[in-house]
């Protein structure tokens, strides 16, 4: 018999709770968590996904792609509009890294304000993902 789980939630370690669930906030349209304060964070989607932002004293921020400090997490999100979607995150403040490992028309690797990498993949990933 196969373990049936249900992801419920994704916590991120950072050093500003309240900002990088301002950001993913803005960027994701999850509703804040009611009791977030600047020790933990959070977001909820309507169907009770919650993320999490937990701070960390002396956070140190991935190093990606290299390894010097290893990514902790990545989170890969579906978008309609590939250039909208990163203009949009960029403007929220994300950041691009340099290196981009894939198609730049089928996905784009972007840092959140803490320094985690994040994916935003277009239709043509999520159809071949799909099916």
């Amino acid at each position: 018999m196969t373990l049936q789980m249900k992801l419920s939630a994704i916590t991120l370690d950072c050093p500003d709770p309240l900002a990088l669930a301002d950001f993913y906030g803005r960027a994701t349209g999850f509703a804040p968590h009611p009791k977030s304060d600047s020790a933990f964070a959070g977001l909820i989607r309507e169907d009770g996904l919650f993320l999490g932002f937990q701070r960390v004293e002396d956070y140190r921020a991935p190093r990606w792609p290299g390894q010097t400090v290893p990514q902790q997490a990545h989170l890969c999100f579906d978008v309609a509009d590939l250039d909208e979607a990163e203009a949009l995150l960029l403007e929220l403040g994300a950041g691009k890294p340099d290196h981009q490992p894939h198609e730049i028309t089928r996905a784009r690797v972007l840092t959140d304000p803490a320094g985690h990498p994040f994916c935003i993949c277009g239709p043509s990933v999520q159809s071949s993902v799909s099916s």
